[in-house]
Parts: structure tokens; sequence; C-alpha cells
């Protein structure tokens, strides 16, 4: 049995679909929606879904911040029996933008571990959704400053992988596209699959923080704004890792427009 936290999201829900067709039995646990409901925050909550797991796939939501502890977190999961964590990092902590607590928490734990660090996910594009739906625009940051978008169904078979085999403990992956693209590029891709020209405005960083302070803590919004407007060489670098875990190459950001078009039409 393998407990999916974050079940409902862009990661966890095509990754609960992997699993179950690989014939894995899964449990689904979220803060809301159908399973088990679980808040992190509240590590206790997630012990009833614990019974029996072998794997446990950790993902944290951006407010988790504020007010969790993943420590307490871990050692609930540990104290179950529970062998395998995946957790689901940033490519940030191996820039040194982020801090690497969970990370330490994960890697100190005794367990088996894999730490997954997608970059930039494809499914940020879901902001511009609506305004491309009902005015065929859409505006964003730092226009022409491009990163390898990774697309959220490739960090969930990466993770679906690292759950069930073992030869995947103690690896680190970083988790990129095929490419890097600028949010301009993405503009012409979504017009593309609409069929219709999106008129592409670019905000300033001040513009775009405001936007974000609605549903991102601040230290999330400047770290976010940070990479998009300044990358690092590494963070503008094509990982090899989605190829080596998958045995192919990653999908492209045409890719996931193709399969979620409907959200922009």
């Amino acid at each position: 049995m393998i407990v999916i936290t974050g079940a409902t999201g862009n990661v966890g829900r095509p990754l609960v679909q992997s699993l179950i067709a690989a014939g894995e039995d899964v449990v689904p646990v979220s803060r809301r929606g159908e399973g088990h409901q679980v808040d992190l925050t509240e590590p206790e909550t997630l012990k009833p879904a614990l019974d029996g797991a072998k794997a446990v796939f950790l993902l944290t939501s951006a407010d988790f911040l504020a007010g969790g502890n993943l420590q307490d977190v871990v050692d609930v999961i540990k104290a179950a029996g529970v062998p395998r964590v995946v957790l689901l990092s940033s490519q940030g902590v191996g820039t040194k933008r982020h801090p690497s607590i969970h990370e330490d928490a994960v890697t100190g734990s005794g367990l088996e571990w894999t730490i997954l660090r997608p970059g930039n996910f494809a499914s940020n594009a879901f902001q511009w959704a609506d305004s491309v739906r009902t005015q065929r625009a859409m505006a964003a940051p730092f226009a022409d400053v491009a990163l390898p978008t990774v697309d959220p169904a490739d960090i969930a078979e990466v993770a679906a992988a690292a759950l069930t085999d073992a030869s995947h403990a103690g690896a680190i992956y970083t988790l990129t596209g095929p490419v890097a693209i600028s949010p301009r590029e993405q503009a012409a891709v979504i017009a593309s699959a609409v069929g219709e020209p999106v008129q592409f405005t670019e905000l300033s960083r001040d513009q775009a923080r405001a936007g974000m302070l609605n549903f991102m803590p601040e230290p999330v919004v400047e770290a976010t704004l940070d990479v998009l407007g300044s990358p690092s060489a590494g963070e503008q670098q094509v990982s090899p890792d989605v190829h080596a875990v998958l045995g192919r190459a990653p999908r492209t950001f045409a890719d996931w427009v193709s399969r979620n078009v409907q959200a922009f039409r």
C-alpha cells in the first residue's frame, strides 16, 4: 500500500492514477476531497492512513511553510513503520534559493528516501486560463526569460518509479522539461492550441508580486520571482534525470497544453 499526500493536486492526481494503473493499492490523502482528509500541519491526522503502508509520497502546500513542521510528519511516518518516503522538494533547494529543512528531515530520518526537485511547473499556466478563455489575453513578468518548464505528469511518473522501485533509494532527481521556454513563447504555444491569437502583456515585478500575494505567502512569492526573473545557469539547464528514470525524453510544454487545452478555450 502506498500513501499519497496532496492527492488532488497537479502531481498527486496523475500519480494516484499511474499507481492504480500499475496495480498498486493506493491511499490518497488531502486536506479536502476524496480519500483520507489529512492536514499535515497536524501530523497526527496522518496516522490512520499509514497502517500497512510500504511507502509515502510527501507533498506539502505553500502555506505549510507558515504553520507546518515536516520533521513531525516524518516522525509519525517512521513511528508507523513505513520504510520508504519520496519527497517532492524543489529545484531551489539545489540552487540554494530555498532552505533545505524539509529535505534534511527526510534524509536524516533513517528511512529509505528519494528527493524530487522539480523546476517551474507547466501547470502554472493555469493562472492564465481565465484571461485566455475570456479575453484571448495573458500577462506575465519577465517575458523573455526562459526556463525548462516541467510537466507535472512527468513528475508523477518519476515519483511512481521511486515509490515502487527500491533502486531509487538515496537518489536526488532534478526534474525539468526538454527545453527552456519563456512566457512569451508559452503564449504562442497556447495561441496555437486554441487556434486564435493571444495578446501578451509583460508585467512589472511589482505588478506580478501584487497578484501572487493573493494566493502565496510573501517569502514564496519573492523566491519565485527571483527564479523567474534572474535564474541561475543551473535553473535554466535541462536536467537529464527524467530521461534517466523513465527512459524517454520529458514532455514539452506543448504536450501539456494539448492535454489541457479545454481550460483555455
